[in-house]
């Protein structure tokens, strides 16, 4: 039996190589997508702030300020087409000192000179006005009225849903282990069997560098960013309903406060150089920094009670900017050392990548009879989702069977996870589809009903 062959084999199911996927399974070619984990965005992907970036603050003239900002707008239109949650709140840097409030007008030209002109500076008496919930010790404020908060969980899986809709195939569970590159084609080496290649794109994050040196190459470090977070229960909601952020200093740029799309407030993150690519625990010390954080810049949030906390690893590197590069010898492209702006640059790259490989004998045209983009489940909070949608329950009662009453999330919408494009490879990426088990309860009361329903669909689709 020979090798499974594409012509594109992309490494890595976060939400850049999930775009790069969608672009390039929009040609004529045939493409993979290869991930060592069980679902779509289960890497750094999955645990980020979730904010859709203006790209003010980014470097001037670097790749990433470029395809931040074309990425803003590509993810904009996407979401409105897809139907994914996303919330225009604005943010608000927000100084505490002098040397704080001295940074804020080079800042705001920093955005002009990404091209982002709609900042405005204000005195603290106008922070206040906006976020009277702030501790005391404002200083002023610079806002930026088009930073927005995401559902950061769909946006990957709708661009692996179109992906495979266009045609292209979800290998789970392939940790790709070596490469062998041939004249006309490449060996990729997975332990659970070898693929055969034409192309290979790597997008594969903290493994990034692991794969670049399977090709050769010894340019790329990266270590993992430790950034954990605590997410405040809804009732928290009233304190704070944009972006709040330290404006930067010389020890960096601290910590936010964020309304959530779920409905939450979200404390965070710690910045913590670690080695451990899988260490995704939290920790004492850092409830400790993230709780004098808060205690200064809005006290009354530590009133509130935690739902959860959570930690994310980001992909640190030794690069000052992305790097996404072409080699047409070896039919190789990395898209790597994207950093956490990588939720809303992602489409940006993927269309980056294709230009780019348009100079080389890839035919990267798009085809003319493409689906439009899935529609996916509504889960932010603003949203009429569908345990309250009366129509669509007269249509089909199982939208009316409530199975997590903290999250109001029906049998329905778990049945319609569960047999989806791309379907859960876990309980927690069915969490990550339906807000199941997400509430103040953390699974305690509807944990045992939405893992029996998982397994009943897993049976099914495993008969």
């Amino acid at each position: 039996m020979g090798l499974a062959s594409y012509d594109i084999v992309v490494v890595g199911a976060g939400v850049v190589g999930a775009a790069i996927a969608r672009d390039l399974a929009g040609t004529n070619h045939s493409v993979a997508v290869v991930d060592s984990r069980d679902d779509v965005g289960e890497g750094t992907s999955k645990a980020n702030t979730a904010i859709l970036h203006t790209g003010y603050d980014a470097t001037p003239g670097t790749l990433e300020a470029r395809l931040v900002a074309r990425g803003y707008h590509l993810l904009k239109e996407y979401c409105a087409q897809a139907a994914i949650g996303v919330r225009y709140t604005g943010a608000v840097l927000v100084a505490w000192d002098e040397e704080q409030a001295g940074s804020l007008p080079g800042l705001q030209a920093k955005a002009a000179a990404n091209g982002y002109h709609q900042t405005s500076l204000i005195s603290a008496e106008e922070v206040y006005a906006q976020l009277p919930s702030l501790g005391p010790g404002v200083t002023g404020g610079l806002v930026v009225p088009d930073e927005a908060v995401i559902d950061a969980w769909t946006v990957p899986l709708a661009f692996a849903t179109e992906a495979v809709q266009r045609g292209a195939t979800f290998l789970r569970e392939h940790r790709v282990t070596g490469v062998e590159v041939g004249p006309e084609r490449t060996t990729v080496r997975t332990d659970r069997g070898d693929l055969s290649a034409r192309w290979v794109v790597n997008a594969a994050g903290l493994g990034g560098d692991v794969i670049d040196a399977m090709f050769g190459y010894d340019r790329l470090r990266v270590h993992p960013r430790k950034g954990e977070l605590l997410v405040y229960d809804k009732l928290a909601a009233g304190l704070v309903d944009r972006i709040v952020l330290a404006a930067p200093s010389k020890v960096g740029k601290g910590v936010l406060i964020s309304p959530t799309i779920f409905g939450n407030v979200m404390l965070g993150p710690t910045a913590d150089d670690m080695e451990d690519k899988t260490d995704t625990s939290t920790t004492e010390p850092g409830f400790e920094f993230l709780l004098e954080k808060g205690r200064r810049i809005m006290p009354a949030l530590l009133d509130e009670e935690v739902t959860a906390s959570y930690a994310g690893l980001r992909a640190a590197n030794n690069q000052s900017d992305y790097l996404i590069d072409v080699d047409a010898e070896q039919r190789y492209v990395i898209a790597g050392a994207i950093r956490s702006t990588g939720l809303t640059s992602a489409p940006a790259v993927a269309e980056y990548v294709r230009e780019l490989l348009a100079d080389t004998d890839l035919d990267v045209t798009l085809r003319g009879d493409l689906p439009l983009p899935p529609v996916m489940p509504p889960l932010g909070e603003h949203q009429q989702r569908p345990h309250a949608d009366d129509a669509l329950i007269r249509h089909d009662g199982a939208y009316g069977e409530v199975v997590c009453f903290c999250e109001r999330v029906t049998r329905g919408e778990i049945r319609d996870a569960m047999t989806s494009t791309v379907p859960p490879g876990s309980l927690q990426g069915l969490r990550r589809r339906t807000r199941a088990m997400n509430g103040r309860c953390q699974a305690f009361f509807c944990g045992a009903a939405v893992k029996k329903l998982y397994e009943s669909y897993e049976e099914q689709g495993h008969e």
